[in-house]
């Protein structure tokens, strides 16, 4: 990292986060239309307070028990998603045996290999991509919609993170179970997913990894009852809850500091 941030700083983590990104834009694995979705993104997390609320745990449970329930569970990864939690995707992969594939809305086979290797570098084994026989999600036009046969295409559980809603519909649609990481619970994404973890990539996906070891003891029974018991329209819920009450916090004391 070029710029040298201080662990001191109120908000190191946010920075750091950042200076990721640019450094990502300059490799050509972040698109500039990537840096303007985490700026939308961080907006959200500043009103949630930065930090991973009880229902993202639950969703983050519901995944869990996903990851263990699933034949085939893939974890589809962007650009911004690759520049932000490398090291985190490394750790879901080993601990679900879960494979990862490259998905990009702003496609080039360049920019697939690119991210490929950013992955890879950060010890993620198992990625599809550039090589991989490709097909097409039935309804969908865009790049997002050219994915692995081996990969997503024959997925019974996809997790993605830093989402357009287009591509989530279209792969609940196809019979997906679909489990998003957006932190705007007003995105078409979150509401079309069938779990949505309101939270920060990074923080997201370390939820995930905790839950899975916890709940890899269970048998499948158990872990059926957490996925049938999971409502994700009450997630939604208590996280507009959650950003109500902070708003109302800070119009009542004039800060959220």
């Amino acid at each position: 990292m070029e710029f040298e941030i201080p662990r001191s700083h109120p908000r190191y983590h946010s920075l750091v986060a950042r200076e990721k990104l640019v450094e990502a834009f300059k490799k050509g694995v972040v698109v500039p239309q990537g840096l303007i979705a985490h700026g939308r993104g961080e907006c959200f997390d500043y009103l949630l307070g930065e930090r991973s609320h009880d229902f993202a745990v639950e969703a983050a449970r519901a995944a869990a028990a996903w990851f263990l329930l699933a034949r085939r569970p893939v974890i589809s990864v962007n650009g911004n998603y690759a520049a932000l939690a490398a090291e985190e995707i490394r750790e879901l992969q080993e601990v679900t045996g879960a494979p990862v594939e490259v998905n990009i809305f702003y496609r080039t086979e360049e920019r697939v290999r690119l991210i490929e290797e950013e992955l890879r570098a950060a010890g993620v084994r198992k990625v599809l991509g550039s090589g991989c026989e490709k097909t097409r999600v039935p309804g969908l036009e865009s790049p997002r919609g050219i994915v692995c046969r081996d990969g997503i295409a024959s997925a019974d559980f996809v997790l993605l993170a830093i989402e357009d809603g287009d591509r989530t519909e279209a792969l609940v649609r196809w019979g997906k179970t679909v489990a998003a990481i957006d932190l705007n619970p007003f995105s078409r994404t979150a509401q079309k997913a069938s779990i949505t973890i309101v939270d920060e990539a990074v923080r997201a996906t370390k939820l995930i990894v905790r839950e899975v070891e916890r709940l890899r003891s269970l048998d499948k029974s158990n872990l059926k009852q957490i996925i049938s018991s999971y409502d994700n329209k009450k997630v939604l819920a208590r996280a507009f809850k959650a950003i109500m009450e902070r708003l109302k916090e800070a119009a009542e004391k004039g800060s959220l500091i």
